[in-house]
């Protein structure tokens, strides 16, 4: 792992080349940064929490993408849940400096796990699949794979149709680091019949019912030292949700036709598009088969709350579709599949670009002309509204919290340059071009940025 920035916020009693030395004695090799955007994980030491450290750690994290560990030199300082504020801005998690040697250990820790929960999601099996750098995304990705591979407890995920769900499950099963690990088994639980539930799940033995010529293995056994993926859980009755139950909480189950108990134990992953809590308190989901597949929740975002993945998504589709080269996409389809709106999500995405493939000849750029006429008639003030939505409701929090005009303002403009610079991977020329104004400029309001946040 490379060296750990570290920075002394403002003007503290502390000694930096103190707290190095207990952080070479943690083994955390150090050295003092600049308040350049951060590319590798970071530490910054404060002695309160002011507006202009919460500026600095959000342009540090870039709305959370890169790893920032705050550090208070006092209790004090984190009073009156303070470092909730700190994490809002962006901080991957918040300390008190009361116990340095202690502390510094917990910082090696940290930073050991979120080492290695990066490497995983930078690599080519993770890259390849689960396409996207979007903050929303990015969040998840390590959400899911630190529980994939340092748990194995019980995932929900929970989202919109369309958004991957079933990926995410095979990542999981993928990452996970049992040594005798068995399959992923799925089973979609739309398509299970009620009179056949019981053979589905629990298996049957030759002679249980009639037609019953021979017994058969249920997804339980299928499942055994392995994964079990049950898709769109919400749909099961209560009845089944009881019958489940046993087997989730004890591992234990009967197949039908047989006196004899078998044992199982798997991963439960579950996956669903339903509000489960709002269904369990309309009673048609049972508040403890919720918590026994609830051990960690995650959300998949859709693809309106990340936006920077939509291009990166079309050309990994593309490239599926034309392995050996597949054709770049023309600015005015950049412009369209921006402003469409995706009711589908990814898989919606996925179309769409798979219509455009089939209808493209040549080796030059696909263009407008190869949008679908029924793509081109849609209208796109939708997608439009709701972004004036989304934005209303991200100013109005703003205005709730009591923030100025003037600051409001800023953000915005500081947003918009982090964004640039994250579509075009750093490249000042192209992101400047992007916000339509000179690479001076951008280089400029840069500079100021940073002169502004050292000032305090």
């Amino acid at each position: 792992m490379a060296a750990t920035q570290i920075c002394l916020w403002q003007n503290t009693s502390a000694s930096i080349s103190t707290i190095q030395q207990i952080l070479a004695n943690a083994g955390i090799e150090s050295q003092i940064s600049d308040l350049e955007l951060l590319s590798q994980p970071a530490l910054i030491f404060f002695e309160e929490v002011t507006d202009a450290l919460e500026d600095m750690i959000r342009r540090a994290s870039g709305a959370g993408i890169e790893r920032v560990l705050a550090i208070g030199l006092q209790r004090a300082a984190l009073a009156d849940g303070r470092a909730w504020r700190l994490l809002a801005s962006g901080a991957s998690d918040v300390l008190v400096w009361d116990d340095p040697m202690n502390v510094a250990r917990s910082i090696a820790a940290r930073l050991e796990r979120w080492d290695a929960v990066d490497r995983m999601a930078n690599s080519a099996v993770v890259r390849e699949n689960l396409v996207g750098r979007s903050p929303a995304w990015v969040s998840l990705l390590r959400q899911i794979i630190e529980i994939a591979h340092f748990t194995e407890s019980s995932v929900l995920i929970t989202g919109e149709s369309g958004t991957g769900k079933e990926l995410l499950a095979r990542l999981i099963h993928k990452l996970d680091t049992r040594p005798t690990k068995g399959e992923l088994v799925l089973l979609d639980c739309t398509t299970i019949v009620p009179e056949l539930s019981g053979t589905e799940f629990f298996g049957h033995e030759r002679g249980a019912f009639t037609g019953a010529i021979g017994s058969r293995e249920g997804a339980f056994a299928l499942a055994d030292r392995g994964t079990l993926f049950l898709d769109e859980i919400g749909e099961l009755p209560l009845k089944l949700q009881a019958e489940l139950l046993r087997v989730v909480q004890e591992g234990t189950y009967k197949a039908l036709g047989s006196n004899n108990w078998r044992n199982t134990r798997f991963r439960l992953v579950s996956a669903t598009n339903r509000e489960l809590e709002k269904e369990e308190a309309a009673g048609r989901f049972r508040r403890d088969f919720y918590y026994r597949i609830a051990s960690h929740i995650c959300r998949v975002p859709p693809l309106r709350e990340r936006i920077d993945d939509i291009i990166p998504l079309a050309y990994h589709f593309l490239k599926r579709l034309h392995p050996e080269e597949a054709p770049m996409l023309d600015a005015p389809v950049h412009e369209y599949l921006l402003s469409r709106s995706y009711p589908g999500n990814v898989r919606d995405l996925q179309q769409v670009v798979r219509q455009m493939s089939h209808r493209h000849v040549g080796r030059g750029p696909i263009t407008v002309g190869d949008i679908p006429p029924e793509e081109r008639s849609k209208p796109d003030h939708q997608r439009s509204q709701l972004h004036d939505l989304q934005f209303e409701s991200a100013i109005s929090c703003a205005v709730s919290s009591g923030i100025g005009l003037r600051k409001i303002a800023a953000t915005v403009i500081e947003t918009a340059v982090n964004v640039a610079l994250r579509q075009e991977s750093g490249n000042l020329k192209r992101a400047a071009k992007a916000l339509g104004i000179t690479e001076r400029a951008l280089q400029m309001r840069r500079a100021a940025s940073r002169q502004q946040i050292a000032g305090g």
